[in-house]
């Protein structure tokens, strides 16, 4: 089993003290056997009533969120998926895991597999190769922002100490919350003239919130389609014993929002993110953007007469939504006594420089990330540009917007099908030296393509993620990126336009964090750096539903012929029936 070790130590040789400590750890810590941890789910639409208001939503189980995954680092998971939705294809990505070895379980249609048809059966099969605070949720056109979601927490390995200590363990996914349909926002997006998803309803905490019914027409209330007494949305309960430390797992995912979540009255102490240790800092306030995941401490020190509120807001947009809120319960009061106090509210939601303070705050613990390379074979610039096509909106990255192919990259990259997609690379940099990153963009037209970034195996890349405005005057968006297949180093954030002579300069190369998703802050930069040494194909796309169906996505293949033989389950759609035996 893999173990848990320092990475770095000023006195010795990297290679001298990696062999050094796995030797004292193989005679000091008991080896365990890695376990099989099976589950069987079922996804289908069921009635729910989340924040009050009824809607179809999908569940696993009847479920959602979704069951969570529970592992220990190196235990292989095999969940066995049937898909009853009856009339959708569906498939499942673990956010955060990996793949190493398995990549076609990404669970990332049109890239790694075929969907899973309706009334079909899947079985995901992989390992989950270090501890951490990860998350599954579905990968088939927007149907995540339906409710198919949930959390995988790994543990580390027995006889393995983590570098903090805690009494309780807790998962904790922040959402946001539509009434439409996934089915009619996608319409929305792909129209003309143009129709945007809006703002949400609601906030999600742990798959509860509080829509007020009020706002309904009487009409909407006399059917019934919002009950403010319905159980299922009565507020999250965290009921916690004073005096002791709970470890919470933050999560978000939500289609839109960038979230602010605070405990009332409670520091919260950062310790990890994305699977990787943080060098722990106190905050009142966590911001979160969609896909990424926190571990913060937090310790049940005030007074137990009373309880909390635990609140999410809205950020980086003009807030329409009602703070979301759960309940801080010391035991032994009552769960369900609301406090008496005004909920948390939150930062100014347009307080960039506070946002990006805290991004700057994110260190990898010392001792346990591995250092980043002190350099890159190639350097890869990505601006977000909003643009048209034909008169639909869309968005895109270095001018073109991106499209899924019929056949899923993977398999026809292993089967040479150089038909399947466009074969020719897309832009390493789009004009940025003369990019004005302020006003609306000069050409307002893009192209569309599903070509492919080809990056050399092993080598070390550098991505520059570059923000700018809207095709809305003194608009720029908060865009959080996620990468499939990888943890990356995040080497540095910055305002304004990069400067590729003199930002490369300020790079954190002693102590980055690793993270799979980083935000880019309104009109600024994000440099980010990994190694091409996963053999397969990994989507790296902006985690905003709506903005990744119109577009801003990318794909990246590398050491794919040291991929093995593909399972025949992943096929069945554009090119791949003709490798499916009758």
């Amino acid at each position: 089993m893999m173990m848990i070790i320092p990475f770095h130590c000023p006195r010795l040789p990297f290679g001298l003290l990696l062999l050094t400590v796995l030797l004292s750890s193989l005679l000091t810590i008991p080896t365990v056997e890695a376990r099989i941890r099976r589950y069987k789910w079922e996804v289908k639409y069921e009635y729910k009533s989340q924040d009050c208001y009824m809607k179809l939503v999908i569940t696993i189980n009847g479920q959602t969120p979704g069951p969570s995954i529970i592992a220990q680092q190196g235990d292989t998971i095999i969940v066995e998926l049937k898909n009853s939705l009856l009339t959708e294809n569906v498939a499942v990505h673990w956010h955060g895991i990996r793949q190493i070895g398995t990549p076609w379980s990404d669970g990332t249609e049109g890239v790694t597999q075929c969907p899973i048809f309706p009334g079909e059966t899947h079985t995901y099969k992989y390992v989950v190769d270090k501890p951490g605070t990860y998350l599954y949720h579905a990968h088939y056109g927007m149907q995540r922002a339906a409710g198919l979601y949930g959390s995988i927490r790994v543990s580390v390995p027995d006889g393995v100490a983590e570098p903090f200590s805690y009494d309780y363990d807790r998962s904790i996914i922040l959402n946001d919350w539509y009434h439409k349909s996934t089915y009619e926002q996608a319409a929305g997006l792909s129209s003309k003239p143009f129709v945007w998803v809006g703002e949400p309803e609601s906030l999600l905490i742990q798959g509860r919130g509080r829509y007020n019914c009020s706002l309904l027409s009487s009409s909407s209330l006399e059917a019934g389609l919002c009950n403010a007494t319905n159980p299922e949305c009565s507020p999250y309960v965290l009921t916690v014993v004073p005096g002791k430390t709970y470890r919470l797992r933050i999560s978000s995912l939500t289609s839109l929002s960038a979230l602010n979540f605070e405990i009332e009255g409670h520091n919260m102490t950062v310790v990890e993110s994305d699977g990787n240790y943080v060098e722990p800092f106190v905050i009142k306030n966590l911001n979160i953007y969609s896909g990424e995941t926190y571990s913060v401490l937090v310790k049940a020190d005030q007074n137990p007469s009373r309880n909390y509120w635990a609140a999410v807001n809205v950020i980086s947009r003009q807030p329409q939504t009602a703070t979301g809120l759960a309940i801080f319960n010391y035991y032994p009061n009552h769960p369900r006594r609301s406090p008496t106090t005004i909920p948390p509210t939150g930062p100014l939601w347009n307080n960039s420089d506070y946002r990006l303070a805290q991004s700057l705050a994110i260190k990898a613990r010392q001792g346990y990330v591995e250092p980043p390379p002190q350099t890159s074979d190639r350097v890869i610039t990505l601006i977000n540009t909003q643009n048209q096509i034909d008169g639909y909106k869309k968005w895109a990255i270095n001018n073109v917007s991106f499209t899924l192919p019929e056949t899923p990259y993977l398999i026809a990259l292993k089967e040479n099908w150089t038909h399947a997609f466009d074969q020719s690379s897309p832009p390493d940099n789009y004009n940025s030296a003369n990019y004005d990153i302020y006003s609306i963009p000069k050409n307002p037209n893009t192209t569309s393509t599903n070509a492919i970034y080809r990056l050399k195996f092993n080598s070390t890349v550098d991505i520059i993620l570059q923000n700018g405005n809207t095709m809305n005057p003194n608009n720029s968006e908060t865009h959080p990126w996620h990468l499939h297949g990888h943890d990356f180093w995040v080497l540095g954030y910055g305002k304004g336009k990069f400067d590729s002579v003199n930002d490369p300069k300020k790079y954190n190369l002693v102590n980055p964090i690793m993270k799979n998703t980083v935000p880019l802050h309104t009109y600024g930069w994000t440099a980010l750096r990994f190694r091409a040494d996963n053999p397969g194909v990994w989507a790296f796309h902006c985690h905003i539903e709506p903005h990744f169906f119109m577009g801003m996505g990318t794909v990246f293949e590398e050491g794919v012929e040291r991929v093995g033989k593909l399972p025949t389950s992943i096929m069945g759609c554009g090119e791949t029936k003709s490798l499916i035996k009758p």
